[in-house]
Parts: structure tokens; C-alpha cells; sequence
């Protein structure tokens, strides 16, 4: 895999027959700099810089750069894929549900559920697409405060009611 420069990307596209343009080379930066883009947060990066490329545009950008191996894919929410640059070393994806937020962690600790699934399912996963869904740190100290203090607020007013009723 070449060095993430426009001098690499060139290399590849000229190895392939294909011109560098100026429109491969902002889709890539995008993705590079934004770490895991969706095609429309790609475009949107892009319009900040340029103010010229459309979706289409970026669509066929990532497919070809995908299909040249500089950048991969996978599913981490219903909808578009999200694109990272393939020298980016492989990792599981966190996904957090609350805030969309996306966490990597060592492709390691998925290594036990992937023999799992060999053995009882005679499955081969592809772990490059392997992510896990759920709620991150923060958003969980973060509702677990507003829990903490709605239950002693709740609390109050039950001990309230509860008192007048006794009266």
C-alpha cells in the first residue's frame, strides 16, 4: 500500500492506467483526514474546502479507490457504508448508539469469538467489517447521572405524596 500523499495515490491511479484528478484526490484526502466517512460526510468535508463536487462524484471516487485497495469499507449504521484508508490497521469498530460515536479496539480481542464461530458454525468471518454495537462510557456515566438524580428527584416526590397521604 502507498504512502497516504497525492504522490502515491498518483502512482497507483498511473499503475492502473487512470489520471490522478483533482476530485480522487480531495475524496481521499476527506477520508483520510476524517478517519471513517460516510460518502456524504466525505462530500461535505469536500464542500468546505472547494465548494465544488457532487455525491455522485464522491461515490465513484470511493469505488474506484476501493477497488484500487487505498481505501476500504464497512457497515457501521443502517444506511451508507463508511469508507477509512486501507493502511489503517484492521480494528473492530464500536459503535455507540446514542451519540453515533465510533471507538476502535484491537481486532485481537475478537479472536475468541471468531474460533467460536469456526467451530460451532463452520463460519469464516471477515473481521475488516466486524462491528459491535451499543452504548459508550460517556453516554452511559452521562445517562446514569440524569438516572441517578430523576430516581432522587422521584424519590422526593414519592416521599411528598406518600407523606400526604398519610395525614
Amino acid at each position: 500500500m502507498p504512502p497516504l500523499t497525492a504522490d502515491g495515490l498518483d502512482r497507483v491511479l498511473r499503475e492502473h492506467g487512470l489520471r490522478a484528478t483533482p476530485q480522487r484526490r480531495l475524496v481521499l484526502t476527506a477520508v483520510a483526514e476524517l478517519g471513517h466517512a460516510t460518502p456524504e460526510q466525505v462530500c461535505d468535508f469536500v464542500h468546505g474546502r472547494t465548494g465544488s463536487l457532487n455525491l455522485s462524484t464522491v461515490y465513484r471516487a470511493l469505488e474506484l479507490l476501493e477497488e484500487l485497495g487505498v481505501v476500504s469499507h464497512t457497515h457501521l449504521q443502517h444506511g451508507s457504508p463508511t469508507y477509512q484508508v486501507a493502511d489503517h490497521a484492521d480494528h473492530l469498530h464500536l459503535v455507540c448508539r446514542r451519540c453515533g460515536g465510533v471507538t476502535e479496539a484491537e481486532l485481537d480481542l475478537a479472536r475468541p469469538l471468531v474460533a467460536a464461530v469456526v467451530a460451532g458454525h463452520d463460519f469464516q468471518t471477515d473481521l475488516a467489517h466486524l462491528s459491535l454495537h451499543g452504548v459508550c462510557g460517556k453516554c452511559r456515566r452521562e445517562a446514569g447521572e440524569c438516572r441517578e438524580a430523576g430516581e432522587a428527584g422521584e424519590a422526593g416526590s414519592e416521599a411528598g405524596e406518600s407523606g400526604g397521604d398519610r395525614r
